[in-house]
């Protein structure tokens, strides 16, 4: 008993009596518990997704039982609900009402496996998935909101598509091929791989062992290659790549410049390892070289300046790029690792190399200052909510202990993002709370939502709460997904 006080007055309440009367029983039916997936499959099936999956694996020897395009988009799906293994698709077994029967683990493991085994299918599903993305792009274009340019330092980059590249590690809990110590004294994986900072989607991601190399250029060629390759050719014109500090060599660079053709201008940023050379260059740096940095809204930030380094500095001159340092007081995290210079000075510096030129980019003004050149790469730091995202929806440990599996597996949760991101922009692009969700969100607002399966005139009908505070976001993005006109 709790006493509760109002008015002068004293109330006894039992805070405890909320279970009275009440049982629990284990023999309900029709009671989907993740209704969310319906959205999910509905997105995948409605773009194309699916039948271009499905025609990719029946080129092979397929199962005479199952659709494996189906099985990767239902273990897709399952990913995106938060399956963390191929076992635990069975949660979708309650949704054979639904979707039909769910396969077994092993059935996913045999639709995976040939997709590590052989380049050419992988190169097939990229394919496939591209002509997908090229007809969902034009659907997000048509949306009331349009394409999602993206704003930095208070510029719209329109008609600029924004690929982030960055490796993660992926720790291994047992032993799996592939796995090996990493950089960082642990044991897993190393992948590398590229988002679109606009749509958030994982374009690419290639797997590589615990002790690939942060700086191997062939991997930094290969992934974003195959990230413009899934770029719709109405928007691959105008790319711009960043990169962090791990990606900068003197041979990325120049290849980065390679991709340029005569119709695609591809700029890059990227980190720059400070040197003695860098350092002198620094030193050398007038007052008034000095300039205040931009926040991303495009005020000004009171404590970080940035400088042209470009024509003291004989490395940019080899490179053939631009320098821009940037300045910032040292936190009290940074005051071991300062270098003399650093300590001499108060501040602590880091370094942006680029291949914008002084006229900048087509169609933005001002986009040739080194201030907004510097806030563009830092809004680079967002690409590691992409990667705790994905490891959100099936990275964060790879299910297998054989390598082949884990790269069907890494696909899958390449498209599990990519249906996360669809339903989004198709579905509730006009949702301030859901339009740009975590995966946590969206499943504890759409994808856990419960619901009951209920069968009239030989039709299904899908009931959800009439209470549920997420109600209308589902019922409207269920409606706007299955208004979306088919593929051509």
């Amino acid at each position: 008993m709790t006493n509760i006080a109002q008015n002068g007055r004293t109330f006894r309440v039992n805070a405890t009596a909320w279970d009275r009367r009440l049982s629990v029983r284990g023999d309900g039916k029709g009671l989907p518990g993740h209704a969310g997936a319906v959205l999910l499959r509905k997105c995948a099936d409605q773009t194309g997704l699916t039948s271009a999956l499905s025609a990719v694996f029946a080129r092979l020897d397929g199962s005479p039982v199952w659709d494996r395009g189906v099985v990767v988009i239902q273990l897709a799906v399952a990913i995106t609900l938060g399956a963390s293994s191929m076992r635990q698709i069975a949660l979708l077994a309650h949704h054979e009402g639904v979707f039909g029967t769910p396969p077994s683990d092993s059935t996913i493991r045999r639709t995976l496996e040939p997709i590590g085994a052989d380049e050419q299918t992988r190169r097939r599903l990229a394919r496939a998935r591209a002509r997908a993305r090229r007809h969902v792009w034009a659907l997000i274009a048509a949306t009331e909101t349009g394409f999602p340019w993206l704003m930095v330092a208070g510029k719209v980059l329109t008609g600029w598509v924004v690929i982030d590249l960055d490796a993660t590690l992926i720790t291994a809990h047992s032993e799996k091929q592939g796995a090996a110590a990493t950089f960082k004294k642990g044991y897993g994986f190393h992948p590398l791989a590229a988002w679109c900072a606009q749509t958030h989607e994982c374009l690419a991601m290639l797997l590589r062992p615990g002790n690939a190399g942060s700086n191997t250029v062939a991997d930094h060629l290969t992934v974003p290659a195959e990230a413009i390759a899934q770029i719709p050719d109405a928007y691959r014109a105008k790319l711009w790549i960043r990169i962090d500090g791990a990606g900068a060599t003197h041979e990325l660079a120049e290849r980065m410049k390679g991709l340029n053709t005569t119709r695609r201008t591809v700029h890059f940023t990227v980190g720059w390892k400070i040197t003695d050379i860098d350092e002198v260059a620094i030193a050398k740096l007038p007052a008034d070289a000095w300039q205040a940095a931009l926040r991303q809204d495009g005020s000004v930030h009171p404590h970080a300046e940035v400088a042209e380094l470009s024509g003291l500095d004989e490395r940019a001159a080899r490179w053939g790029v631009r320098l821009l340092v940037r300045r910032v007081k040292p936190s009290r995290r940074d005051t071991a690792q300062l270098t003399a210079l650093e300590k001499k000075t108060g501040w602590k510096y880091s370094i942006v190399a680029t291949d914008v030129g002084p006229r900048g980019l087509r169609g933005i003004g001002g986009s040739h200052q080194i201030q907004f050149l510097d806030a563009v790469h830092r809004d680079h730091a967002e690409v590691e909510d992409r990667v705790r995202c994905n490891k959100a929806m099936g990275l964060r440990n790879l299910p297998s202990k054989t390598w082949t599996v884990n790269v069907g597996w890494v696909l899958a949760a390449n498209l599990a993002a990519d249906l996360d991101a669809w339903t989004r922009l198709l579905g509730l692009h006009d949702d301030a709370d859901l339009a740009r969700a975590e995966p946590q969100t969206l499943r504890y607002c759409l994808w856990h939502l419960p619901a009951r399966l209920a069968s009239h005139a030989r039709q299904r009908v899908l009931k959800i709460s009439a209470t549920w505070p997420w109600k209308n976001a589902f019922l409207i993005c269920r409606q706007r997904l299955c208004a979306l006109p088919a593929p051509g």
